[in-house]
């Protein structure tokens, strides 16, 4: 599947890129990884780790604002993962048009350099944000996974392939619940904020996730959504996981967020399929060619099918998120 292949990661740099690339490395023999990313910083400190596979790796300074220095990393590329984005929910709501200017602009660029450099396939990572968005981070990331889908109308004779694989938060990742709890606990705090106590998350880990794309790359014909199933679990019982003695605070929602996660809505239902271990949503759109991009093997879900987090039918317990925690700490 990605044997003797050139893959090219947009936002290279982040949690994806580190444990896509220690993947790749672990479990294919792939010709070269491309990191694109704006941080030398960044880049620097992952030339580092994975100082000893630096033969099958390159690092491009570039912005995916930035068409012509896409056009000039994509050149020999067989594969596109794209995971660049900015999605800091608050600081996207404050600083609007940069977030249209990468996440937006910066998806046509990628899909128009991908065309032209006759890219074998691009996967475009997404979040449950872009699902019934009320941010502009999820904003731009529904309209984002639209472009990516609909670029499959746009191939002609080109053996180019678009998908978009979407799952949630990644658990302990940066900027998420569980390292915020901890860095409160750690300061001295004796409660934790809790913005509902009603609320509920996806329990998504790094693997899964770069597992799932890299089961995209092998099956995907085009203009898919690979959704991944994932656990749920409830805010207040992660806190009593960390810490069982602390109280719990409810504080309020923020601005932009929502009570529950979304990944499928009653309205895509219609053209969703079950794969046992991922869903397919596939395109209502005239112009898709069900002899052409059709996966077999799925079974179509109900008209009244959703896949949210509060109403998932597999939930982790308190001690089922405690040993979820030791393995995020057993890889830090």
């Amino acid at each position: 599947m990605l044997n003797d292949k050139v893959i090219l990661i947009t936002g290279g740099t982040g949690s994806f890129g580190h444990k896509f690339i220690e993947t790749i490395f672990r479990d294919y023999e792939a010709r070269k990884i491309i990191i694109y990313s704006r941080d030398e910083h960044k880049q620097l400190l992952m030339r580092e780790r994975f100082r000893l596979h630096q033969k099958h790796l390159r690092f491009f300074i570039g912005d995916v604002r930035d068409k012509d220095r896409l056009m000039m990393a994509l050149e020999g590329v067989d594969v596109v993962i794209h995971a660049a984005a900015l999605k800091q929910v608050q600081v996207m709501e404050y600083n609007p048009i940069e977030a249209v200017k990468t996440n937006i602009y910066g998806a046509e660029n990628v899909i128009n350099a991908a065309l032209e450099r006759n890219v074998k396939k691009v996967i475009a990572l997404s979040t449950d944000k872009a699902v019934y968005p009320v941010n502009l981070y999820g904003a731009t990331k529904m309209v984002s996974d639209k472009l990516f889908v609909n670029a499959n109308a746009y191939t002609g004779s080109k053996d180019v392939r678009f998908s978009v694989v979407r799952y949630g938060n990644v658990a302990g990742s940066r900027g998420s619940v569980i390292p915020y709890f901890r860095s409160l606990l750690k300061k001295g705090g004796n409660k934790l904020p809790i913005t509902d106590f009603n609320m509920t998350r996806f329990w998504v880990n790094l693997d899964e996730g770069v597992d799932m794309v890299c089961r995209a790359i092998d099956v995907a014909r085009g203009s898919e959504i690979f959704v991944s199933k994932s656990p749920s679990f409830k805010i207040p019982d992660l806190a009593r996981a960390i810490n069982s003695q602390v109280a719990l605070e409810e504080v309020g929602i923020r601005e932009g967020e929502k009570l529950h996660e979304w990944m499928i809505t009653q309205e895509d239902s219609r053209n969703t399929f079950d794969f046992d271990d991922y869903y397919i949503i596939y395109p209502s759109t005239y112009w898709w060619d069900k002899n052409r991009y059709f996966t077999p093997g799925g079974v179509k879900v109900g008209e009244d099918f959703v896949y949210s987090s509060n109403s998932n039918g597999k939930w982790l317990s308190i001690d089922e998120i405690k040993k979820q925690l030791k393995k995020i700490d057993a890889t830090v």
